[in-house]
């Protein structure tokens, strides 16, 4: 065999090689079409995310979720729609007063998601550690005059309110609604004796429903919930005592997907929807 013949041979073989490790490494830094962050199922097809509609994630198993009195009407409806775009998942709720609700928290209550009427009341939450990560503002609330159908005794403001035989209930001054009354009475100048102090705004708004008091410091979102029974007088001091509404996933939580899941729906558009609709106010 001539020289000239073995050096083509080597030459043709080099070639060949060198093709050959170009196409493994094109092969490898190939994902066929898809993106970084799916996973091929086993017909090759792209996996779906994890994440829904909007970048909502998605859950399953059951999500408890602490959350303020006020929250009942608007967080049971979310709770179905949630459950609704989450098969597999159920919420259930522990509705109360905020300040009630975070210490059955710190004290090992078993929680997904605390949602509190005042950052002070989620604060004593996030001091012990219990939440997951910074809570975040959903919505805020203020506070209007509760009176009976018809409006009896006449209430236009808070000092109505002081007038000789009115009955009025408040809510206590360590739950948020009371803490909010009290900065309304103040910035009006009115020094109120209620005839009684209740644990959460239901509380309140009940002994209206019940005819026990003539009026009582709530929610305009409980009034609106409520308009069947109960009549609203809003008062100006009432923009000086807004209350914004914190919502977090807990350190602790059984559910962290599903707690991390709720929290982001809560933000979503649907969920923003569903809170103004009620009265509430963007952040």
């Amino acid at each position: 065999m001539s020289t000239r013949t073995t050096t083509t041979r080597r030459l043709t073989v080099a070639v060949a090689a060198v093709l050959a490790l170009g196409l493994g490494v094109t092969a490898c830094g190939s994902d066929g079409g898809k993106s970084s962050g799916s996973t091929a199922s086993s017909d090759g097809s792209a996996a779906p995310s994890a994440a829904g509609s909007g970048g909502v994630p998605k859950a399953s198993g059951t999500v408890t979720v602490f959350a303020a009195a006020s929250l009942k009407e608007t967080f049971t409806d979310l709770g179905k729609k949630f459950e609704a775009a989450n098969p597999g998942s159920k919420v259930t709720f522990n509705f109360g007063g905020s300040s009630g609700l975070a210490t059955s928290i710190n004290s090992g209550a078993p929680a997904d998601v605390f949602a509190a009427a005042s950052p002070a009341t989620m604060k004593t939450v996030t001091d012990a550690g219990g939440a997951a990560g910074q809570p975040t503002t959903f919505v805020r609330n203020a506070l209007t005059i509760a009176v009976p159908k018809g409006n009896p005794k006449h209430i236009a403001g808070l000092k109505d309110l002081t007038a000789s035989g009115v009955k009025v209930a408040l809510c206590a001054k360590e739950v948020p609604c009371g803490a909010a009354a009290q900065t309304a009475l103040k910035a009006a100048a009115v020094d109120l004796t209620p005839v009684t102090l209740e644990q959460d705004v239901k509380g309140a708004l009940t002994k209206v429903e019940l005819g026990e008091v003539d009026a009582s410091l709530v929610y305009r979102t409980d009034v609106r919930a409520d308009a069947a029974k109960i009549d609203g007088v809003d008062f100006p001091e009432a923009d000086k005592a807004v209350n914004d509404y914190p919502i977090a996933a807990l350190a602790k939580a059984p559910n962290k997907d599903g707690a991390a899941a709720f929290v982001a729906y809560v933000q979503s558009p649907e969920a923003k929807q569903v809170l103004t609709a009620a009265g509430f106010q963007a952040p």
